[in-house]
């Protein structure tokens, strides 16, 4: 059976809205939202990005079935292992049974600020293998010690736990991080590229039963080209291939090499307008690709009209 859930985009829209919307998707019969764990949006105009765990405390408050996981968390660089093991152990904690952790190795925009070196993508996938053992360490509600390759962590215990610990999703696009993903984690997280490779070698990694989320980028809008003109000025990213997402510092970076797509590139990725059929198809599409966990993106400011519609059009459609 396929779950349908929703990202809650947070390059694009401030915490108290997300934590509006998040109900909103509860009513509306969504099975789970994601929510984006950025330092800075992606590109300037998007205009927003708040800390995903302060969102999640609201979130908590204002629903009580949705599954909700991080969409995803870099447990590297930027916010160290140990202190996601706290974070998300608490965010379970008034999640009860509802909350997943979504792990990746990051890109160079959010997690350099700190300062430290931006290390190659075999080496991010490293850090990220040896974050996710500390954190699984940590929610034994032992005490640890650590030495290994990339941290050192001394004396740590936590001390606030969930009565069942969340499971651990895996970003990964590339085949090294499929793999990583099947062996490592309880779950894989796409975004929306290289799926079927990415589908495939998690799937000969994994166990048999594993979840895999696919992330499809929609934009709703009264006209298709309306919603073409929306999705280029706010997700011109979409049109990027690569590890173009992942090496550049600055979301000024992120308009210049916007200035290198066009509105049709952007169109080519993202499933515009208000038909209900094209959201239909594209969901089906990635079921039959093998994932069965499709996260639907809308990009823009019609958030609530879009969940309003999916409640109306598209979710009955899917059962």
């Amino acid at each position: 059976m396929v779950e349908i859930g929703y990202k809650l985009c947070s390059e694009e829209h401030g915490p108290l809205d997300l934590v509006c919307c998040a109900r909103q998707i509860e009513d509306a019969g969504f099975d789970y939202s994601m929510v984006s764990d950025h330092f800075h949006p992606w590109i300037g105009r998007q205009g927003e990005s708040p800390c995903v765990w302060c969102t999640l405390g609201g979130i908590s408050q204002v629903t009580s079935r949705l599954q909700i996981a991080t969409g995803v968390t870099c447990p590297t660089m930027r916010t160290r292992p140990a202190i996601i093991a706290h974070a998300a152990a608490t965010a379970a904690a008034m999640l009860p049974g509802r909350f997943s952790l979504g792990v990746g190795s990051g890109e160079y925009l959010n997690e350099h600020i700190s300062g430290d070196h931006w290390p190659p993508a075999p080496v991010r996938m490293q850090m990220l293998e040896e974050a996710v053992e500390i954190i699984r360490r940590l929610w034994t509600g032992e005490e640890i010690d650590h030495e290994g390759v990339h941290y050192t962590v001394e004396n740590a215990r936590l001390y606030t736990l969930p009565e069942t610990l969340p499971p651990i999703l895996v970003a990964a696009e590339g085949e090294i991080g499929a793999e990583a993903a099947g062996r490592i984690g309880d779950g894989l997280v796409n975004a929306g590229s290289n799926e079927d490779q990415a589908i495939r070698t998690f799937r000969d990694a994994e166990d048999e039963g594993t979840p895999a989320y696919l992330e499809i980028s929609v934009c709703y809008a009264e006209t298709e080209k309306e919603a073409e003109r929306i999705a280029f000025a706010q997700w011109p990213i979409a049109a990027n291939t690569g590890e173009l997402n992942r090496i550049l510092s600055t979301p000024a970076h992120y308009e210049q090499l916007a200035m290198m797509v066009s509105q049709k590139d952007v169109a080519e990725k993202v499933v515009c307008g208000r038909d209900p059929e094209r959201y239909i198809d594209e969901i089906h599409a990635s079921a039959s690709a093998g994932y069965d966990h499709i996260t639907i993106l809308n990009i823009g400011p019609y958030q609530h009209e879009f969940i309003e519609f999916c409640r109306d059009s598209i979710l009955p459609a899917l059962v």
